[in-house]
């Protein structure tokens, strides 16, 4: 399974000693958390942009179906984001900045939350959301995945799912160039932190189990984000109207992020299950999990 892994995503040999020392210990964690009570059991996974939870969660999905035979759904906050034509009203209607996806507010948390109470109810017929980066929109309906089995394990990705809202007073000051340029009453942070406060949070207390990718710091990110846009690059190399992104719009891109992704590093420390520390390789350095685990 891991050697065909391992091809599949295009990974180097030495991904076997992470998987035998960090990830496949964490996956007979989760296999044996479910086992408890067999009833749905929810994981929920943060990592900022680049940091590899999406290698993550495949490995993890991958390796609980073939070791296990369970049912594992994967699911990914990115593809909730609204489409580009709901994003420029609500840019239109709020701030400008907001036509970008990315931050809280810019995702369907309402079919979220539809799709994780469904799941959790052990319904079946229903199709899961998926959004194509490429195009910057949902793909059609028909593409979407059809939850067909009642899941057994439910894993939900996201770079900031999990994040706690900010106070006021660390909203009030702009935290890079963007926020100084084009948010300069702080109007945007305000509402993107309102979002995270009253639609994120709520959806939390439905994960079982949290584990965090910690970067070592914001600096890895466009390096990691400029990395992982050459891959949707050479996967969609025919696609005509592409809006893959150049690097100078990366760097732009990636400051949209830059004040939750720091929040995040900052409180996961104290509320996450399990965190794996990385460094700038994305190589895992250290690792922290509860002993209730």
């Amino acid at each position: 399974m891991l050697s065909t892994f391992i091809k599949q995503h295009n990974l180097p040999e030495e991904f076997k000693l992470t998987v035998n020392e960090y990830y496949q210990p964490l996956a007979d964690q989760i296999f044996n958390r479910f086992t408890q009570n067999k009833e749905p059991y929810f994981v929920g996974i943060n990592g900022c942009q680049g940091s590899g939870k999406s290698t993550l969660t495949d490995f993890i999905a991958t390796y609980l179906t073939t070791q296990y035979q369970l049912n594992v759904v994967v699911m990914s906050l990115d593809d909730f984001y609204f489409s580009s034509e709901k994003r420029s009203t609500l840019a239109h209607d709020i701030h400008p900045l907001l036509a970008t996806r990315g931050v809280p507010g810019t995702h369907d948390v309402v079919e979220l939350n539809h799709v994780l109470t469904q799941l959790k109810e052990k319904k079946t017929g229903f199709s899961i959301q998926k959004f194509n980066k490429a195009t910057d929109n949902p793909y059609p309906e028909e593409q979407w995945p059809n939850i067909e089995k009642p899941a057994d394990i439910i894993i939900v990705e996201g770079w900031c799912w999990g994040v706690e809202p900010q106070t006021v007073e660390q909203l009030k000051a702009p935290i890079n160039e963007l926020e100084s340029q084009y948010d300069k009453t702080g109007e945007w942070r305000d509402y993107v932190n309102q979002q995270l406060k009253i639609a994120y949070k709520p959806l939390y207390k439905k994960m079982d189990f949290w584990l965090a990718l910690q970067a070592p710091s914001f600096d890895c990110v466009y390096k990691w984000r400029l990395e992982q846009e050459q891959k949707l690059k050479d996967r969609n190399i025919d696609l005509i109207n592409s809006k893959i992104m150049s690097p100078a719009e990366i760097l732009n891109f990636t400051q949209f992020f830059q004040r939750l992704s720091v929040q995040g590093c900052k409180t996961f420390p104290q509320s996450a299950d399990a965190i794996f520390y990385l460094n700038y390789d994305r190589q895992i350095t250290k690792i922290s999990i509860t002993e209730s685990i």
